[in-house]
């Protein structure tokens, strides 16, 4: 099945590297996605609320993520293209729905990495001494050069990366587990602010701006519906994955919670860069406190590696529509996307030189939450209007799940706006000029009609692949 707009050798030209990833790896992407977030940033939320107030931010946060998560479950089974939110919005809301939704995501995803890289340049800075642009760009180098070499290959690198980061942390917990003291929580005096108290010494001001840093605990487990159309059998594959991922991250997140500022004092880890180490440094276990702070920076690599992916399969993916320019869904042989792996790359490498990580963290929020928003509604109105969608896994509690994720999504938005007003500002400025972009030039240039026949040529364009997963004949010709 084709268009007016596209041919076999179009399609031949733009494809992903079917069964890569069963279950286990899609949840390690997830894992990896976020896993940085458990090493650093959500600790300044205590700063922001104290451990009372951060706790009710986190609980809030993991609601909306679990509940949004649920909800991808459903729509990523149903319609397994890589581009994840951005697929379903085109689905549920037409071209221009999904366009704003691939938009707000690209730019969490755009922007994620070129904070994360100017944190590992710090952490290479503790260890080695050294920092700077020459950090970020070999970083940059080689972390997109293993994606060029093949998604399985990259996976399989990200479950190794992740693996000892998540060592690091289960590490941390068993050594401060003895230490743990209730009283340690609450050791914030209350301030003046409205409502104040030992629980709560900002106030609920303050629960409102340690909303973001709570989510830094969470944020980009979205992006593992971004792999499907690699996934051995998406339909069973997509939600075991993106589920079990939540799960393992709500698990981590309660650990360092709880037993970092149980074990040191909420006041010191608020304002700790390095919570983990700090908390270890103040339990009298400097040896540990040293290894943790190497395998720390595996926790930063694990997120920046996977993020990488994330951001490359979305712009093939925007790119494959005619959303964007169509160079830059073009795959390699070796089934990997090029140019989608390397103009995010140097945009991210350009952002990374200001050296504001936590601003371009707080943008990179804003792009997540209304991407979260515009994914929930997706949902219901897919629900609404597309009953009869084959639906392999449905989501419990069906369109008041999806709802309480597009609810506090919003709040979650306005959280950044409390907390770092440029962040909000900046953010929607990118977003109006890539939406400026869309209604000038992307509109007129899509590849398909409709989402359906998009779709269509996604799952056509995979069935010219044979069982072992290579091109066939025909294909092969077109790429040669």
């Amino acid at each position: 099945m084709t268009t007016p707009h596209v041919d076999d050798d179009y399609l031949a030209k733009r494809q992903l590297k079917k069964g890569s990833a069963g279950w286990i790896l899609l949840a390690g992407l997830g894992v990896s996605y976020v896993i940085s977030g458990d090493f650093a940033g959500w600790n300044f939320g205590i700063g922001e609320a104290g451990w009372g107030g951060f706790a009710i931010a986190m609980v809030l946060m993991a609601v909306m993520y679990f509940a949004l998560v649920l909800s991808l479950a459903e729509m990523s089974a149903a319609i397994p293209a890589a581009g994840g939110g951005y697929s379903f919005a085109r689905h549920a809301m037409g071209a221009t729905g999904g366009y704003l939704t691939g938009l707000a995501v690209l730019i969490e995803y755009a922007l994620a990495p070129a904070a994360i890289v100017i944190f590992i340049g710090a952490a290479v800075e503790e260890l080695l001494g050294v920092n700077g642009p020459w950090v970020y760009a070999l970083f940059y180098a080689v972390f997109v050069g293993i994606h060029l070499a093949g998604v399985g290959e990259a996976l399989k690198v990200m479950m190794v990366i992740s693996g000892l980061a998540v060592f690091a942390i289960l590490a941390t917990a068993v050594a401060l587990v003895g230490d743990f003291d209730a009283a340690n929580l609450f050791d914030i005096a209350p301030s003046a602010a409205a409502g104040a108290s030992d629980v709560l010494p900002f106030g609920w001001y303050g629960v409102w701006a340690a909303l973001p840093f709570a989510m830094w605990l969470f944020l980009a487990v979205e992006g593992v519906p971004l792999a499907a159309e690699e996934s051995k059998d998406p339909t069973r594959d997509m939600p075991r994955g993106i589920i079990g991922a939540m799960i393992f991250l709500l698990f981590t997140a309660v650990l360092v919670v709880f037993l970092l500022a149980g074990a040191s004092g909420a006041e010191m880890i608020g304002a700790s860069g390095v919570p983990l180490v700090d908390a270890l440094k103040a339990t009298g276990q400097g040896t540990l406190a040293t290894v943790i702070n190497v395998l720390g920076l595996a926790g930063l690599i694990a997120s920046f590696f996977s993020i990488i992916f994330g951001y490359s399969r979305l712009v093939f993916a925007l790119s494959r529509a005619g959303y964007l320019p169509k160079a830059l869904s073009l795959t390699s042989k070796r089934k990997a996307p090029v140019w989608a792996l390397i103009v995010p790359g140097l945009f991210g490498f350009l952002v990374s030189l200001t050296g504001e990580g936590d601003l371009i963290l707080g943008m990179a929020v804003v792009g997540a939450t209304i991407s979260y928003a515009l994914m929930a509604g997706s949902h219901i109105l897919l629900r609404l209007h597309k009953p009869d969608l084959e639906r392999p896994y449905k989501t419990p509690g069906g369109m008041f799940t999806s709802g309480i994720a597009l609810a506090l999504s919003l709040v979650a938005m306005t959280g950044v706006y409390a907390f770092d007003p440029r962040a909000f500002n900046y953010t929607i400025v990118l977003f109006v000029i890539g939406a400026v972009y869309f209604f000038v030039y992307g509109k007129n240039h899509l590849v398909a009609k409709t989402a359906e026949e998009e779709l269509a040529l996604v799952l056509d364009a995979e069935h010219a692949l044979d069982e072992e997963g290579e091109a066939s004949p025909e294909v092969r010709a077109a790429q040669a």
